[in-house]
């Protein structure tokens, strides 16, 4: 008897409190909150049997409901948006080989087409655990910008480390050749059952220094598949970047 087919899954983890901008996720952005606009382009994507925002606050999730937008509570002790992930995955009964998408609620003009890029991979290869997004550096500054993630890989598209370091690092600055950088972008597919194993595994020494969640797979043997988009996506950390957001919208007449 065959496997039945994966169903594919967003989860949009979402809190309220934050140290650089309280309340974002219901911020407006011209007009509507940021929250309906992530929802609202995930429902855009034919490949999502559900979209649903996990969030541990009222607030967030009356907004959600009020415009008709599937909403899960969760624990409010999370250490982070991925173990909110997980708990929010076992809580909506998601089958085991089934793939979950994590769409950050603070990224509300991402392309439809990147939640089909992240996903495919696992759809394809069902003994892939995990697959995220990177983006080529067109911007030099954000080369040596730490809150731009760097990452390297392998000739069959599998991660190798991530950094928010400058990687590689050249050792002859004078050569002709440049290397070519990669930003990570916090777009992640998982199968349901590794979620669940990522979020029980002991906290890695990498991802101890540099802070990127994504490392302890690495450092336990997991494998990562990096999937190259030409899509960037804007994240909201600050009010400032609401109005970038606003402006985006407002050129393309939205």
């Amino acid at each position: 008897m065959s496997e039945p087919e994966s169903r594919v899954v967003a989860i949009i983890p979402a809190r309220y409190h934050s140290n650089r901008f309280e309340g974002k996720p219901i911020m407006p952005i011209c007009g509507k909150p940021m929250i309906r606009h992530v929802v609202e382009r995930a429902w855009r994507v034919p490949m999502l049997s559900r979209v649903v925002v996990a969030t541990d606050d009222e607030r967030i999730a009356s907004v959600v409901s009020d415009f008709g937008g599937e909403v899960v509570m969760t624990r409010a002790d999370h250490a982070s948006g991925t173990d909110r992930l997980a708990e929010a995955a076992e809580l909506l009964d998601i089958a085991e080989n089934d793939v979950v998408v994590n769409i950050q609620g603070d990224q509300p003009l991402f392309p439809a087409e990147v939640v089909e890029q992240v996903a495919t991979p696992l759809l394809r290869d069902p003994a892939l655990p995990m697959a995220t997004l990177i983006y080529k550096i067109v911007r030099p500054e954000e080369i040596a910008d730490p809150n731009h993630v760097k990452t390297v890989f392998d000739c069959y598209g599998n991660a190798l480390y991530f950094s928010r370091s400058p990687i590689p690092f050249q050792r002859n600055p004078e050569e002709d050749v440049q290397p070519t950088y990669y930003k990570h972008l916090g777009f992640y597919a998982y199968r349901k059952g590794f979620l669940l194993t990522f979020v029980g595994l002991p906290e890695g020494e990498w991802e101890r220094f540099e802070k990127l969640e994504q490392l302890r797979a690495l450092e336990y043997g997991h494998t990562i598949r990096v999937v190259l988009t030409e899509h960037d996506s804007i994240e909201v950390d600050t009010p400032r970047d609401i109005e970038r957001v606003e402006a985006v919208l407002a050129a393309a007449g939205a």
